[in-house]
This record gives C-alpha cells, sequence and structure tokens, in this order.
C-alpha cells in the first residue's frame, strides 16, 4: 500500500470511529515506565501519535514533546484534547520516514503501534535508523508492537516475531528490554504486544 493510501485509509476510520487502538487514556506500559526512562524536561519525539493522549500525558508530567503524525484528522482531534487539558504538545503532520523532525536531537522516541505496521524487513530496519537518527547519544526508544506469538481471532494488531523485531533494530540500537506484555485496551482481552526499549549504539558501536 502506497502511503497516501494508507492516509486515506485511516482518515476514514477515525472518522467512521473504528479505532480500537484509541482508548482515551495513556497506555499503561506507557506510565509504568517513563518515569525510569526519562526526567521532566526531557525532549520527548512521539512517532505516530495518533489523537495525542499519550503526548499530552508526558506534557503533562514535565516533559518537552513533539508529537508527529501522518493523518491529518488525528493531529485535529489531538490540538483540541491538548488545549482542553491546558498542555503544550508541538503536534507537527509529518513523516519521519521521509523528513526530518525539528527539534533533534531527542532524548527519547517513543511509538505505540507505529513500528509494527511496516511489513519489510527493509521498512523496519529504515524505520529503526530513522528513529536513531533522531536521538542524541544513548538516547532511548521506547515502542509497544504487536507480538506474532499470539493467535485470536479476527483481524488485530499487525504482529511481529521477536526475531523480526531484533533484526531490524540491533544494528542501531542496543537492546534493553524485549518483553512481551498487553496493550492498553478497551478490549476484553486485550492483544498481545512486545514492549522494546532501547539505547542508540555509538557510531565505533553500529553494526
Amino acid at each position: 500500500m502506497v502511503r497516501h493510501e494508507e492516509i486515506q485509509l485511516f482518515e476514514s476510520r477515525y472518522i467512521s470511529g473504528n479505532t480500537p487502538w484509541d482508548t482515551g487514556r495513556a497506555d499503561k506500559n506507557l506510565k509504568a515506565l517513563i518515569k525510569e526512562l526519562a526526567g521532566p524536561g526531557a525532549k520527548i519525539l512521539e512517532i505516530g501519535c495518533g489523537t495525542g493522549d499519550n503526548a499530552i500525558f508526558m506534557a503533562g508530567i514535565g516533559m518537552k514533546v513533539t508529537a508527529t503524525e501522518i493523518v491529518p484528522i488525528a493531529i485535529e482531534k489531538a490540538e483540541t484534547k491538548a488545549a482542553q487539558n491546558s498542555v503544550s504538545v508541538n503536534f507537527l503532520l509529518k513523516d519521519i520516514m521521509e523528513e526530518d523532525i525539528p527539534g533533534k536531537p531527542f532524548d527519547m522516541a517513543f511509538d505505540r503501534g507505529c513500528f509494527h505496521h511496516f511489513g519489510s524487513f527493509k521498512d523496519r530496519k529504515k524505520f529503526a535508523r530513522r528513529v536513531k537518527h533522531h536521538l542524541g547519544p544513548a538516547g532511548i526508544w521506547l515502542s509497544l508492537m504487536g507480538n506474532a506469538d499470539e493467535i485470536r481471532p479476527g483481524k488485530g494488531p499487525p504482529r511481529l516475531t521477536a526475531l523480526q523485531v531484533v533484526e531490524a533494530v540491533e544494528p542501531f540500537f542496543e537492546i534493553l528490554m524485549l518483553k512481551s506484555s498487553r496493550f492498553d485496551s478497551n478490549q476484553d482481552i486485550p492483544p498481545r504486544c512486545w514492549i522494546l526499549i532501547a539505547r542508540t549504539r555509538s557510531a565505533s558501536g553500529a553494526r
């Protein structure tokens, strides 16, 4: 699927309300981990921010958040939510795969369900390289992605094996944790996910 078709698909889903990933709150996994990974005043880049709940949460606890999205209607909803919550987030309609995000280097990058949308090794590796490009030395990447160890009926988030994650990430990051968990979800049984915590490799340590 080419990029403009993907944007149109997600636009239609936001308009129809068919967005099971959009829970209306910050993900519990992010809330449990963020203070271990970044302190007040840290520069955070969220990739694929959707309607902004995670970005708004991080800004609300004192972090300087830039949040990107490729779907215009999602950014509009995110800006409205931020205003309603009286927090400041730099929301940008930008594609990290093709554009540099203003404000780099960041201390930490976060994505929830963005990395797992890339179906080829080439694109996953490019995404990991682009995340590293936006981080400073020893920058941290926290990613939540669908876990292929779960087979469930019906459609769900795209799923990756641990090997698919490691193969794409390891050339650019030291993996500090790859743990099986579950997405924060409004479903009775939330989908399983991987929690990835990784730290940028130095130029000498790059593979």
